[in-house]
């Protein structure tokens, strides 16, 4: 990964646009679409004035992580809040979900599950129901039957950039498939194709274009599971 992709992902994780961001920082517009090499000291550190919390190092080497560990005597800890409603969409719901996805009013009559969020609760959340095994090879990486997990959009200005594969699961919300949950194994940015892969290896791949592809989210952490005898 070059700097340009660690840019992008930032972004992704902070939810917030390039002409955002590049206002936010102080740099020219067009800079983070234009970006060939690699981030300018001066940018450099314009970027850790505007966002204090990103770790520069990650960003220009990719050593450590994104955000930094540490805690200095004079930092605060980042205190929970608030709990957050977030729509919940059943494995028996994912046909009407499918048709009301951008209704509002649909949206809102969905069933909630409260999860805790911090200040760094940003963009649209949906939590999703896990059905059938695709997603189950018996390793501890599983996604069982019944799982629910809470998902974050990746808003479809960003599906044009390679998308962070081996970071996440997906949510893939498509109008040729239904709702699915998968691994992406590729994506060719020029075509617009993915491959979505199942862990259980008795189920095949499925090739998706990103035009009959409504939403698209990541998979962040599930949040309920049922005791499995």
């Amino acid at each position: 990964m070059n700097s340009k992709e660690r840019l992008f992902k930032l972004l992704d994780f902070l939810q917030i646009g390039q002409a955002a961001f590049e206002k936010k920082v102080g740099i020219s517009n067009g800079y983070t679409n234009n970006l060939k090499n690699s981030i300018g000291a001066s940018v450099a550190s314009k970027i850790s004035i505007a966002f204090p919390d990103v770790n520069i190092t990650w960003l220009l080497t990719g050593e450590g992580e994104m955000l930094k560990t540490t805690i200095t005597p004079e930092a605060k800890a980042v205190k929970i809040t608030e709990f957050v409603k977030i729509p919940f969409i059943q494995a028996h719901a994912r046909a009407g979900y499918l048709t009301g996805y951008g209704d509002d009013e649909f949206i809102d009559e969905l069933p909630t599950i409260p999860v805790i969020v911090d200040r760094n609760f940003k963009g649209k959340y949906r939590i999703f129901e896990i059905e059938g095994d695709s997603m189950d090879d018996g390793s501890r990486f599983s996604l069982y039957d019944g799982d629910k997990v809470l998902c974050r959009e990746i808003r479809q200005d960003l599906w044009q950039y390679k998308l962070h594969i081996k970071d996440w699961y997906f949510v893939i919300v498509s109008k040729t498939e239904g709702i699915i949950v998968k691994q992406i194994t590729d994506h060719n940015v020029e075509t617009g194709y993915i491959i979505c892969h199942p862990l259980n290896p008795y189920f095949d791949d499925i090739t998706i274009n990103l035009n009959d592809v409504v939403e698209l989210y990541n998979v962040i952490k599930i949040v309920d599971r049922n005791t499995r005898i």
